[in-house]
């Protein structure tokens, strides 16, 4: 029953089952765009496409500012849940959604000033163009906090288990985009600022979707502005600087590397890479959303400490993400014509064959991506924040745009593609030759290769996994956790009434939760010794199921039914139960 691909498994089917939400959510934000970049090409003419493109990095910025607060937040509020510490995780939902909220009103009235007055001088050269971007800034002023507020919130519904409610957002506000375009670029003539208000608009239906359950206090985590505790403004800000500078750090790379293709391949090369970068944009939802459902349970095993889970999710990442991204890479390649005839016709002009190379190229970074961006996420999930700085500035700068500039003249667009796939492989590098140097060995095992401290957790020969999938592993249960109890120094009686509490609550889950559903289950527990105390963790991903909530029941009714959660409930020091991202979690201290 020692079996830990079990729990592998339960943490790979947690992921999968997490990972459509965030790849919706991470898609439609491209969606969008190519629907304002076709009305504004195909309507509005080509300065209105020119004023989107100067308004791209402006859209980075808010967004980098988004991820910053929300990737703090959400790391320190998993870490609040890890611990089961309630009140942290309110303080932390709630300090990010006042900061937020005041920021965004600020920037807001800085776009409405700049939009009325004209100050865009800074930022359009172009007098025809400057009054066009005028007059989109003022439209996206009205949508500033809801871009803001609407990064913040789906990783906490999320946490609530509620992250269906995000992809029926992220569905809905791709629909309403289009129709409020629709209305207010065509229906009503409303020009470069309806396309900005479309933009907007759709942002409030976003949020107003994905806020209603928090609204209407039908969750946990709910906004409380009394006794704010302000100091862990720092941490938050420290944790999710990370996230902000790596969208700055392609913000950067992106002025560079079309710099560099304006001077030495031209226009033509140009719109080749535009043309790549937004059909694989859609695809890129794939890395991204596979970054924030590990992101997000790599910050819950670090609030419980649990070196088991923190390695099998990257476990996960290495068989699962990896290879599936292979697979994408490959369908690209394999289709890189096809997909360049969504943009142009003639296989004989430069343009089309530019285009078919970068789809024939860009799509290796895939992979290579996935393995960069889980380690940067580790790096600022443990604390290590020059590891996470390191490999964004490296992938996002140094190294691509490097690359780009020693082989975009001997080879022309396929070197500045190439050199995106050369900039992952030294991130992996540097990541191997961390483990090297920090452990004094190439890394033989994932403990290894993360360089997980000494002192994180409890080490293997401290506790005790077990899988439980039948009733018949439930009998055998008591004696194997008796014996390692014993084995350690546990005095007999404590290692008795462990072994017991355990064999109860495993065999209730058995009994109750299995028969729920047509679904296969297994039952994941542990055992911890540590600082004389005998830890239980039970873990599975049935129905919903407080024990303490029976228990409570139990007392104020018949006296003979659920005398098992009962008699646990006296022999126990403290119980805690919580049901995590689609998990029940129960926690005896004997």
């Amino acid at each position: 029953m020692n079996d830990h691909p079990a729990n592998r498994k339960m943490i790979a089917k947690l992921m999968f089952r997490l990972l459509p939400i965030q790849v919706v959510l991470a898609a439609a934000g491209s969606v969008n765009g190519i629907v304002s970049g076709v009305f504004a090409s195909r309507l509005l003419g080509v300065d209105a496409m020119s004023v989107l493109g100067l308004y791209a990095p402006i859209q980075t910025l808010l967004t980098g500012i988004g991820l910053m607060l929300a990737g703090g937040s959400v790391i320190l509020c998993a870490k609040h849940m890890g611990r089961n510490e309630q009140a942290g995780m309110q303080n932390v939902f709630s300090l990010d959604l006042a900061v937020t909220t005041g920021l965004a009103v600020g920037i807001a009235a800085l776009f409405l000033l700049r939009g009325t007055l004209g100050g865009t001088g800074a930022l359009v050269r172009d007098e025809a163009l400057r009054p066009l971007f005028d007059r989109y800034l003022l439209g996206q002023a009205a949508g500033v906090p809801a871009l803001l507020l609407g990064v913040q919130i789906p990783p906490f519904l999320t946490m609530e288990n509620r992250g269906r409610r995000t992809m029926r957002a992220s569905l809905i506000h791709i629909a309403a985009h289009l129709l409020l375009t629709l209305l207010l670029v065509v229906v009503l003539d409303g020009g470069i600022f309806g396309l900005a208000l479309a933009s907007s608009l759709g942002l409030w239906v976003f949020l107003g979707v994905e806020a209603a359950p928090f609204l209407a206090g039908r969750t946990h985590m709910r906004l409380t502005v009394r006794s704010l505790r302000w100091r862990e403004l720092g941490p938050i800000l420290r944790t999710g600087a990370p996230g902000a500078l790596g969208s700055g750090c392609q913000a950067v790379r992106g002025l560079l590397v079309n710099r560099l293709i304006l001077l030495f391949v031209g226009s033509a090369g140009l719109s080749a890479f535009a043309a790549a970068d937004t059909l694989l944009r859609i695809v890129w939802a794939f890395p991204t959303g596979m970054l924030a459902v590990s992101r997000l349970l790599m910050s819950v095993s670090f609030g419980e400490e649990d070196r088991q889970t923190l390695c099998d999710i990257f476990r996960v990442m290495l068989r699962r993400f990896v290879p599936l991204m292979c697979a994408v890479a490959a369908v690209l390649i394999l289709a890189a014509v096809p997909l360049t005839r969504i943009y142009y016709r003639d296989p004989a002009d430069p343009v089309f064959r530019m285009t078919a190379a970068g789809l024939r190229i860009l799509p290796l970074c895939l992979p290579l991506s996935v393995l960069s961006t889980h380690f940067s996420a580790y790096g600022q999930v443990s604390g290590r924040p020059w590891l996470a700085h390191g490999l964004s500035l490296l992938d996002g700068v140094v190294c691509a745009a490097g690359f780009a500039a020693l082989l975009i003249r001997p080879l022309g667009m396929p070197g500045t593609y190439l050199a995106f796939v050369l900039s992952g492989a030294v991130c992996l590098l540097v990541v191997l030759a961390r483990a090297r140097v920090l452990g004094g060995r190439f890394p033989r095992s994932m403990e290894e290769l993360l360089v997980l401290p000494a002192d994180f957790g409890v080490p293997e020969s401290e506790r005790l996994d077990l899988t439980v999938r039948s009733m018949d592993e439930v009998v055998q249960i008591a004696r194997h956790v008796q014996d390692f109890c014993l084995d350690r120094g546990v005095d007999p009686r404590r290692a008795y009434l462990a072994g017991l509490s355990l064999e109860e609550m495993a065999g209730n889950v058995v009994a109750h939760g299995f028969t729920k559903s047509t679904r296969t289950h297994a039952v994941d527990v542990r055992v911890v010794h540590k600082n004389d105390d005998v830890i239980l963790r039970l873990r599975d991903d049935c129905v919903p199921f407080d024990p303490g909530e029976r228990q409570r029941l139990a007392e104020d009714s018949d006296v003979t039914k659920n005398i098992g959660i009962r008699m646990v409930f006296r022999i126990a020091r403290d119980i805690q139960y919580r049901y995590l991202l689609g998990l029940n979690v129960l926690t005896i201290r004997i």
